[in-house]
């Protein structure tokens, strides 16, 4: 394939290319940052930069870039069998197996897999199907979604509904009929004075207030996060979720844990459902299921659910061309035999999850930092104007990309939400990176305090 220089490569990206999540036109302006490779926790760009990427692509690439056993695990299966789809009675090998393994790798009785090609259509898919799961019990009033205010669930129609992004639901007319929504957890926002086993009933309250005014009968589940990563890495209290799904049981409400970002190690266990110690009937997957490097979404079912929807259901009339795709079930079983055999979530746990933990803590003592939120693998800077009132710059958002970019001029990658500074690195970082990582964000933090006027660390 014939080389493209950068300046084309950015002009043809303007003309025909919709980026997600931009305002193109500004985008266009400014030009897009092309990335040709990447290598361990590095990425490279067309200019020949080395960066530092601590968010994982988009919390994704946990066995870090470059694993060429993933791409020679396409290749086999390409070569064997390309595609075959799982309609007419029909499925393939790696499909089958891949089921197998989830059901093994996810905690307690989640052992029945359905299969898409991102987390958004994951979350589609629970839509339809627990409603469906109600109706054939002759409950089909039961159909209402409980989501929580900023929670991230995909963009799609029913995802961006299920989530509570106020900036989504402008477009397009969301949240659809049928879904409502909490405030969730949110120390630094609301938390008050109350100690965190206090704040985490409070907030888990309000769910079991909003099921008792829609009535019970009515609420097919809750969803949510366990970890809120695209908002802002909101940490729930440690027994946030066991009371919500206390008052789930109580009502007789599924619970649906989304852990598109926190599945696969990025808490510090295989899902963060069992770093909260809580029971979700239904879970959805995707991102480090192949770490980023091919789509592909899962839904786990409990057995309960599961026995409803293939013993009295009828027809499953839902599905997608590429659900359980050969060549992407093929990657994501040797991802995972890779995560297993080397050891990565344990070293995750035990090992660096730690050194990351206290390095990213320390930055609490810069003047710019109000909070540093962090949790096995994941975490968060909230950047203040004053560290002991936990107030917010006004034009909010605008010194977070102000961090970013000089992040990035520093050759590290951190994502901001709001002034939030996002973190989510690769799993398989080592502790010299982590010390890199550091380095750079006090830097990047300095730099940015410095164009605000404010005192430097």
């Amino acid at each position: 394939m014939t080389e493209i220089d950068t300046a084309t490569l950015q002009r043809l990206d303007a003309a025909h290319h919709l980026h997600p999540f931009n305002d193109n036109a500004a985008l266009a302006k400014r030009g897009t940052r092309i990335l040709t490779r990447g290598e361990g926790c590095y990425v490279w760009d067309a200019e020949g930069n080395q960066l530092l990427d601590a968010f994982a692509g988009l919390w994704c690439v946990n066995i870090g870039y470059g694993r060429r056993e993933l791409g020679e695990a396409a290749s086999r299966q390409m070569t064997q069998l390309a595609y075959y789809n799982s309609f007419f009675q029909c499925t393939t090998e790696p499909t089958v197996r891949l089921s197998a393994k989830l059901a093994e790798l996810t905690p307690h009785d989640l052992n029945h897999a359905f299969f898409t090609n991102s987390g958004s259509e994951a979350n589609d898919t629970i839509l339809r199907l627990v409603r469906h799961f109600w109706a054939v019990q002759d409950q089909p009033e039961k159909n209402i979604f409980i989501g929580r205010h900023d929670g991230y669930h995909g963009s799609t129609v029913a995802g961006a509904s299920l989530g509570g992004m106020k900036g989504m639901h402008k477009q397009g007319g969301l949240p659809i009929p049928g879904i409502v929504h909490i405030d969730p957890p949110y120390w630094f926002g609301d938390g008050g004075d109350m100690d965190e086993e206090a704040y985490g009933r409070h907030c888990a309250k309000r769910l079991e207030d909003k099921i008792l005014e829609l009535g019970p009968e009515r609420v097919a589940a809750f969803i949510g996060e366990p970890v809120m990563g695209a908002i802002g890495v909101y940490i729930p209290p440690r027994n946030y979720w066991q009371e919500i799904e206390r008052i789930c049981r109580k009502y007789d409400v599924l619970l649906v844990a989304d852990e598109v970002i926190t599945g696969f190690g990025r808490t510090g266990e295989w899902f963060a459902s069992q770093t909260f110690d809580f029971r979700p009937d239904v879970m959805t997957l995707a991102k480090g299921i192949t770490s980023g490097y091919i789509p592909l979404g899962a839904v786990m079912f409990n057995d309960r659910v599961a026995d409803v929807l293939s013993g009295r259901g009828g027809e499953l009339a839902h599905g997608y061309t590429y659900s359980g795709h050969p060549v992407c079930a093929a990657v994501a079983l040797e991802n995972i035999r890779i995560l297993q055999e080397e050891h990565i979530v344990e070293t995750c746990r035990n090992n660096i999850g730690p050194y990351l933990g206290e390095k990213w803590k320390a930055l609490a003592g810069h003047p710019l930092v109000g909070e540093a939120r962090f949790l096995g693998m994941v975490g968060a800077l909230e950047l203040v104007p004053s560290k002991p009132s936990r107030t917010y710059f006004p034009d909010r958002g605008r010194v977070g990309q102000l961090c970013r970019d000089f992040a990035l001029q520093n050759g590290l990658i951190l994502r901001a939400t709001n002034d939030a500074m996002l973190l989510s690195p690769p799993l398989v970082i080592s502790r010299s990176q982590v010390d890199e990582l550091a380095e750079k964000t006090w830097k990047a933090l300095d730099m940015t305090a410095h164009a605000l006027g404010m005192a430097q660390g």
